[in-house]
């Protein structure tokens, strides 16, 4: 019988005793492995280029180096860690800092474990975890600050399909798969299939990265659906 790849995860978080707990609670899940821990951002830097995890869990104030400048640091060098951002702050600047530097998902400290672990499996099966509240508070975003300089077009959204506007419409406005496909009268496997020619044709690496694409692109404008 063929052996289950685990899901290697790395953890960073300036506080020992924090860090250690969600070491031990990951190692609780038989499909995830811990391959590492980090006490700054200069470590979970190295730990990412070491270790190559799936996912490293990052949290936002930590010395030397905070989690969002790592997470930068991280997918600038262009591996395929993804980085799920863990903090106890829940405030705008640091969720839409978070995405602007490449995270895949936010989630506060004191997510119930059973979330968590669930988050880890979400991100590393190349999917954004992006809360209906988290996505709110991300249009609220767009909504209250200053109108930004022009971002440059995406080409792809040139080529995409009727269908793929609505689905990414969809997905910017904080859609599961599954309530795409209610939604928009298709399979769950058509809509996972549509999803991922969005990524693909507009180069994203994850959702994150598109609900960003069609907000700043002016794809998406909030407060209209």
């Amino acid at each position: 019988m063929t052996e289950v790849r685990k899901i290697r995860v790395g953890v960073a978080d300036d506080q020992a005793l924090v860090r250690g707990g969600f070491a031990v609670l990951l190692r609780s899940a038989d499909d995830i492995e811990v391959v590492g821990e980090a006490a700054n951002g200069v470590e979970a830097v190295d730990l990412v280029a070491r270790e190559k995890p799936d996912v490293i869990l990052m949290d936002i104030r930590m010395p030397e180096m905070d989690g969002l400048e790592a997470t930068r640091r991280i997918i600038d060098a262009g591996g395929e860690t993804r980085v799920l951002i863990l903090t106890t702050f829940d405030l705008d600047e640091y969720v839409f800092g978070a995405l602007r530097a490449g995270a895949s998902g936010f989630l506060l400290k004191d997510t119930q474990p059973y979330d968590l672990l669930a988050a880890v499996h979400v991100v590393a099966d190349g999917e954004a975890l992006l809360a209906p509240k988290i996505t709110r508070r991300l249009i609220e975003q767009f909504v209250h600050e200053p109108e930004a300089a022009p971002v440059e077009r995406n080409p792809g959204l040139d080529t995409l399909t009727d269908r793929e506007n609505e689905v990414l419409a969809a997905v910017a406005h904080g859609l599961s798969n599954a309530e795409i496909a209610e939604q928009l009268f298709m399979s769950h496997a058509t809509a996972k299939t549509h999803v991922s020619r969005l990524l693909t044709k507009l180069d994203c690496r994850d959702r994150a990265q598109l609900v960003m694409l069609a907000y700043e692109s002016g794809v998406i404008v909030p407060g209209n659906q």
